[in-house]
């Protein structure tokens, strides 16, 4: 018997049984709730041949962008490729043999080939979205969204979270009031959404909007927090906006709490801790022994040499905790990754390496380098993955490095800029604070 999804997709290999808990994965890894690894592990179970259940369990093991789980989502791709298969799924083995081969924009194509021809496969539709983060592609993580919708409606499954992901797309390309309009609209549908509270989060971040971004997130903490592995992220934003507004105890407070309490070694939770905890160090905040425990967390992966954001993350950590030897090792390694093949070399050649050389200089005090080496690849750091409010520490780093090098007609130039989009900001009066002396001098 064929079995079908509740969108009318054929699942090769799967019963009834099966089915159900390859349900719960998806919606699961929609709201990025509970586990839907073991959830996807039971519909396995059940049914062996499920090919689709393979095609998850590697995708969410590939999208963590964790060194060790790419064994895990090679098996899958091993137990899968032998198995009778229908022609859309044969594609998803084909963008997740591309992934595994370091091929990011390959395996997006071929994901947003299956969403042209198969609108409602939402695993295609987040897989490559979440791609489309990671290769820097602000216009497909709203496009390959975009092109789907006319087969959505909202009493689909799954429909809330295609919300999220346009929401997302939206965001990133500019257009902040769709974005939030879009965004809230997914959170009433699922109030576990955390793709879609984040997405909101976003706009009130890039608007300058920081006591309504507090409010946006406290106001119903348990549902995007609770037993969530995007929790963390979303912690993180919460801390973004009080830090913006100089509430420094409050932004100790989150870290030492759910951003870093459990030092977690989960790559994407020691980026938003090593982001945060620079971002305190830029403004002259002690962080005390903070830095010990993040740069213990990246150590195993100095070597890892898989993606380049990753690396500027554990370059601040290192230079943060004094780490130099482990500073050094991820700069060798980054040297031969640039020797190699896959998407990884142009992400660390383009933009991380100058980064983590950038970050390297500034813990050594030569801030006329950070300076240097931040300016030549501002304008093209999307390329490296990342949103706009994770790109920002950039842009923070660079102000710094100005005015501690005595470079104040730059330091002002870019005061300036920043005044154009969050006029209001304390700390961007702190910057016009600090410049004020330099001026007079001048």
């Amino acid at each position: 018997m064929t079995i079908h999804d509740d969108l009318g997709l054929t699942l090769s290999g799967a019963d009834s049984a099966g089915l159900t808990h390859y349900r719960r994965a998806l919606r699961q890894f929609q709201c990025y709730i509970e586990d839907p690894v073991a959830s996807v592990d039971t519909a396995i179970a059940h049914c062996p041949g499920f090919v689709m259940a393979h095609v998850l369990k590697a995708w969410l093991h590939l999208l963590g962008t964790e060194p060790e789980a790419l064994a895990v989502a090679r098996d899958c791709h091993t137990a899968a490729v032998a198995l009778p298969a229908t022609t859309r799924e044969r594609g998803h083995l084909a963008a997740i043999g591309a992934a595994l081969e370091g091929h990011w924009h390959r395996a997006g194509r071929i994901l947003e080939d299956i969403s042209i021809d198969h609108a409602r496969d939402i695993l295609a539709l987040q897989a490559g979205h979440i791609i489309d983060f990671y290769i820097g592609d602000a216009r497909m993580l709203r496009d390959r969204i975009a092109r789907a919708l006319p087969a959505w409606s909202p009493t689909m499954p799954g429909y809330h979270a295609v919300l999220g992901l346009y929401a997302f797309g939206l965001e990133e390309c500019g257009d902040y009031a769709r974005a939030e309009a879009v965004g809230r609209n997914g959170v009433e549908l699922e109030p576990r959404d955390g793709w879609s509270q984040h997405a909101v989060a976003h706009v009130m971040e890039m608007q300058g909007r920081e006591r309504e971004g507090i409010a946006w997130m406290r106001e119903n903490v348990a549902a995007w927090s609770a037993d969530s592995f995007f929790q963390v992220h979303n912690w993180w934003h919460l801390a973004l906006f009080h830090l913006e507004l100089g509430e420094i105890d409050e932004v100790l407070a989150l870290f030492d709490g759910p951003i870093h309490g459990a030092r977690s070694h989960v790559v994407l939770d020691m980026i938003d801790a090593s982001a945060m905890l620079w971002r305190l160090q830029l403004r002259g905040i002690d962080v005390g022994a903070r830095w010990q425990s993040v740069a213990d967390g990246w150590a195993p992966l100095a070597r890892a040499g898989n993606y380049a954001f990753n690396d500027v993350h554990a370059a601040m950590a290192f230079v943060g905790a004094g780490r130099l030897d482990a500073l050094d090792e991820l700069i060798e390694t980054q040297r031969a990754v640039l020797g190699g093949d896959g998407d990884n070399v142009a992400f660390t050649r383009d933009v991380g390496h100058p980064l983590v050389l950038a970050l390297q200089a500034f813990g050594k005090g030569r801030y006329d380098e950070t300076v240097r080496l931040i300016r030549d690849v501002r304008s093209i750091a999307h390329r490296f993955g990342g949103s706009h409010a994770q790109r920002s520490v950039l842009d923070l780093t660079l102000i710094e490095a100005a005015l501690r090098g005595g470079q104040h007609n730059l330091a002002a130039a870019l005061v300036a800029e920043r005044l154009t989009t969050r006029p209001h900001s304390p700390l961007t009066r702190l910057f016009q604070i600090r410049l004020e002396p330099m001026r007079k001098a001048a």
